[in-house]
């Protein structure tokens, strides 16, 4: 008799289960690295963290495949949201993902979440799928784009009101001024809830994935009006043979856009990723982000690499 058991993580227990299961399932995804155990404990640690909702599913005993039913405690609307659901290959078509994605549902209800979200890349058809079987409808689109870096121009970089200069990402005031730009510039959009200076520190200093991290602000008339962040993932590109590097954050006030200040911002970052070797720059954006940010990104020469699906479920 085949017997599928669905468990609660056991944070101590299972961080090498975790790495198993996400480095095989993810494993064909170009965007998607293998993480290490030292990095899976790393995560643990950050602010916004929390271990409610991860479950694992044992086929006759054995490892199968993990999803989990996160729940933002900082964030007011109840919303959770549907991550990391994977199924080991070999255990694929036997109704676990069907039966993980049940149980997340589930858990979420049970918290209290009015909805639950999922994100799914357009050429996963197989997931597509199960979320719409499940009754998941679509509600917007994101995009991961990219820019091709060689002989990036930094001709558009300051002009006679506005000029850039490289944060100190070791002081904890300018930690906290990235902190205060994010969290104005990004008010106005989908799924925003105000970010922590904490969880700023920890996306800046700590997070496993990004190395050689640098910042910059653009200053108007003495006052920062806008910054961007950019990063490489070393581990990415020595596992796809590739040169990728990535703009992770980038904001603008709202009375300063479209007058030069995130084109400059943009090119100083990728400026920068090309004088480190990188080929290429990654980013993602919400394809209905308020800003029109796809546009500014079109300009510096990023195309769309690929499309993902912002799916949604009412619980009540």
């Amino acid at each position: 008799m085949v017997l599928l058991e669905i468990r609660p993580f056991q944070k101590g227990l299972d961080e090498e289960i975790y790495v198993r299961i996400y480095n095989a399932a993810f494993l064909d995804y170009d965007d998607v690295r293998s993480v290490a155990l030292h990095e899976v404990r790393t995560i643990e640690e950050a602010p916004s963290f929390n271990l409610d909702g991860l479950l694992l599913a044992e086929w006759n005993g054995q490892t199968a495949g993990m999803v989990q039913a996160f729940v933002d405690k900082r964030r007011e609307e109840k919303k959770g949201f549907i991550q990391s659901l994977a199924v080991l290959p070999e255990f694929r078509c036997m109704g676990i993902a069907k039966k993980l994605l049940a149980e997340a549902i589930s858990s979420l209800r049970m918290r209290g979440m009015k909805v639950a979200a999922a994100w799914v890349q357009t050429d996963r058809l197989a997931c597509v799928h199960l979320y719409e079987s499940y009754g998941f409808k679509w509600v917007r689109a994101s995009s991961l784009m990219k820019g091709n870096l060689t002989g990036t121009s930094l001709e558009t970089e300051e002009n006679d009101t506005m000029n850039l200069r490289e944060a100190q990402l070791g002081n904890g005031e300018e930690i906290a001024l990235i902190n205060m730009l994010d969290n104005e510039a990004f008010k106005e959009h989908f799924n925003y809830r105000p970010v922590t200076v904490e969880e700023t520190r920890y996306m800046l200093l700590k997070i496993p994935w990004y190395q050689h991290q640098k910042a910059w602000f653009a200053v108007s008339d003495g006052r920062p009006v806008g910054y961007v962040v950019a990063g490489i993932d070393v581990g990415l590109n020595k596992e796809k043979s590739v040169k990728y590097g990535w703009i992770l954050d980038i904001g603008v006030l709202k009375p300063y856009r479209r007058k030069g200040v995130g084109s400059a911002l943009m090119h100083r970052a990728m400026h920068y990723l090309e004088s480190q070797g990188m080929e290429n720059a990654l980013l993602y954006v919400d394809d209905q982000n308020p800003t029109c940010a796809m546009k500014l990104y079109e300009k510096v020469g990023f195309t769309v690499y690929h499309k993902n699906a912002v799916y949604e479920l009412q619980l009540v």
